[in-house]
């Protein structure tokens, strides 16, 4: 009894596995070159961020709200976190879309994964791109500085 094995790209494909639509282009090539771009930037963004909060100064114990206060009075924190912020949204959301192109069969579940897949990012770049912006360590209501103990009288 011999048994014949097909070559892998003969062609013969299963119909769940055929996807609809015409060729992406250039994106698949430059959505894995993005990855591996930002995947070394976040890498120095982060080890960056960990360093300046762990080993500078009084490490761990110094980190408060305070602490989060003065470097984002920075500009150049401000910008070091954004860039970290958006990186890593951007990085994680490709990836997560190349495992919903890889598992999703029916185009209608891959589409809707995806729509939440991007509202959901677009949700979270927007709002720390806004916490990163406005913050402010002394709120004023009325003219009246909120309770907490960080601002002077």
């Amino acid at each position: 009894m011999t048994a014949t094995i097909e070559s892998p790209r003969s062609g013969r494909v299963s119909s769940n596995y055929r996807r609809s639509g015409a060729s992406k282009g250039n994106f698949e090539m430059l959505a894995w070159l993005f990855m591996r771009l930002s995947g070394v930037v976040l890498v120095v963004l982060i080890f960056g961020h960990l360093f300046v909060n762990l080993m500078l100064g009084d490490g761990i114990h110094a980190i408060d709200f305070g602490f989060v206060a003065g470097k984002w009075a920075d500009p150049f924190w401000q910008v070091w976190d954004l860039a970290m912020l958006w990186l890593a949204m951007l990085h994680g959301t490709n990836g997560v879309r190349t495992i919903i192109n890889d598992y999703a069969e029916k185009n209608s579940t891959r589409m809707a994964l995806k729509v939440v897949l991007y509202a959901a990012t677009t949700v979270i770049i927007v709002l720390g791109t806004m916490v990163i912006f406005t913050f402010n360590p002394c709120p004023m209501v009325d003219g009246i500085p909120l309770p907490g103990g960080f601002c002077p009288a």
